[in-house]
């Protein structure tokens, strides 16, 4: 029995810590793992409880997840006999290297990170356009902010590039304009064309009255006069209305004669002289 309980505790070959140490350090960190898991889970809730933005409450709760497996990581080290005073000398000089070297790649993610979700330029959910990319904000982290695109597609981009990009955000208002820009041929008549588009818009059920929608015409082209159709509707119904605005102004178009032309190029061809010999 004394010989297997010395094997047990008798430190290991090339590591220098015996399997007691080993399952010791282990089940620590198991440990820690789930209390790490539970009081990040605790914070988070909290939050949700007094209101916090979901922004905020989400990086909230990734630093507080981060500390805490640092500190489980360096009180579970002792065990099997590290040093935590040398490892803490390890992570001042890779801080130091990170501070000196790093800056723009580490913190200024994490202190953009902090500042996106105090000044909230947008909210959980919300439908944006930013650094190129457009979709919906699925969450904000302690290094990168992730889009994800009504295809399904996730898009992961640093927070310094957030932060130092515009951002255009089509959901902070309840309500966006539609606006469709059709050409007809010259010679239309054009009060005809207005009424007609000015039919479809007040037909439809989701296009508000206040403010009320208009067709305005904007530009003389080379082929074609251009009306502009404004309508406004509650955000969530923006696609729908947009789809269904397209798809009637072609159809009563036809029934009523309107030309939507297409582009035209005059081309003129003149003889040329022949070369004498």
């Amino acid at each position: 029995m004394n010989s297997i309980l010395n094997a047990f505790t008798a430190p290991l070959p090339v590591v220098g810590f015996s399997a007691y140490q080993l399952i010791l350090f282990l089940a620590i960190l198991l440990v820690g793992v789930l209390v790490v898991k539970v009081v990040a889970r605790l914070v988070k809730r909290s939050l949700e409880r007094f209101g916090a933005p979901s922004l905020i409450t989400g990086l909230l709760t990734s630093i507080t997840r981060g500390l805490g497996y640092i500190v489980v990581v360096i009180t579970a080290l002792p065990v099997i006999g590290v040093d935590t005073s040398t490892v803490g000398l390890g992570l001042s000089a890779i801080i130091g290297l990170i501070l000196g070297f790093g800056l723009q790649d580490t913190w200024a993610n994490m202190a953009a990170g902090v500042w996106l979700a105090v000044t909230r330029p947008f909210d959980k959910g919300e439908y944006v356009e930013v650094s190129g990319y457009s979709g919906i904000i699925d969450g904000i982290g302690l290094m990168t902010t992730t889009l994800k695109t009504f295809d399904n597609v996730v898009i992961t981009i640093p927070n310094k590039k957030v932060w130092g990009a515009p951002v255009v955000n089509y959901s902070r208002e309840p309500t966006r304009r539609v606006t469709l820009d059709i050409d007809v041929a010259y010679g239309t008549n054009l009060s005809k064309a207005v009424d007609v588009t000015m039919g479809i818009l007040k037909a439809h059920p989701k296009v508000l009255d206040d403010p009320e929608p208009a067709v305005v015409v904007t530009q003389l082209k080379d082929s074609s006069i251009n009306l502009q159709v404004r309508a406004w509707v509650r955000k969530e119904d923006y696609g729908t209305v947009k789809a269904d605005l397209i798809r009637g102004i072609y159809e009563e178009f036809r029934k009523a004669d309107i030309e939507i032309p297409y582009p035209q190029l005059d081309v003129h061809i003149r003889d040329m002289p022949t070369p004498k010999a």
